[in-house]
């Protein structure tokens, strides 16, 4: 049985892609494999995320959980070179491959490791992101919920993206039970982009 994007597969034959990201003023180039998710482009769900999220007022460190290839973090870090951007997976291959888009991009800002959710993270963060594998099951995207508990800074905030028919409305109201601080940042195409949190001090962010 072939395993799915979400799990380690790093033995997977390689059949490369090079990717190319516009974002405001920005051209990134990503080089994507075999084995990860959304080869051949930046995912619609990745895409408006990454195009709603507003970064918390004096927003220093960014986690991207579940970071695939890169293109959430990679492109976060590109457009804030002074917010540190760590990304982890647990696809050894996705792990690679954000290492080398963040320094094929020149970001210093980057730092991409290999962690089953929140196993090998420590410290706390202002903003942690994600598009969940959703396909990994509930355990998987509850842990990322959960786990966000532990590493958001008390100003911090939960963004991720789901699909209404993978379970938006179920995601909500499992978020709800975990944080006081909920919205519904956008809707479009089916997709849902939920912010959650402590408290509500993203009034003077930046994008």
């Amino acid at each position: 049985m072939s395993k799915q994007y979400f799990e380690n597969n790093d033995l997977l034959a390689s059949k490369e892609h090079i990717i190319t990201y516009y974002y405001k003023q920005f051209n990134i180039e990503l080089f994507s494999d075999a084995g990860v998710f959304s080869v051949k482009q930046v995912d619609f769900g990745s895409s408006l995320l990454i195009k709603n999220v507003v970064l918390p007022e004096n927003c220093t460190k960014i986690l991207d959980v579940g970071c695939g290839y890169g293109p959430i973090g990679i492109t976060l870090a590109k457009a804030n070179p002074k917010v540190y951007v760590h990304m982890i997976d647990v696809n050894l291959r996705a792990i690679d491959l954000a290492k080398r888009n963040a320094e094929h991009n020149q970001l210093k800002n980057v730092t991409v490791w290999e962690s089953d959710l929140y196993e090998k993270v420590e410290g706390k963060y202002d903003l942690i992101i994600s598009n969940p594998p959703i396909r990994a099951g509930k355990k998987i995207v509850h842990g990322i919920f959960e786990g966000a508990t532990e590493h958001l800074k008390p100003h911090g905030e939960l963004w991720i993206v789901v699909q209404k028919k993978q379970g938006a409305p179920s995601a909500y109201e499992k978020l709800a039970t975990l944080f006081p601080e909920m919205e519904i940042i956008a809707k479009e195409k089916g997709y849902w982009i939920i912010k959650a949190g402590f408290q509500n001090q993203n009034k003077k962010g930046r994008v």
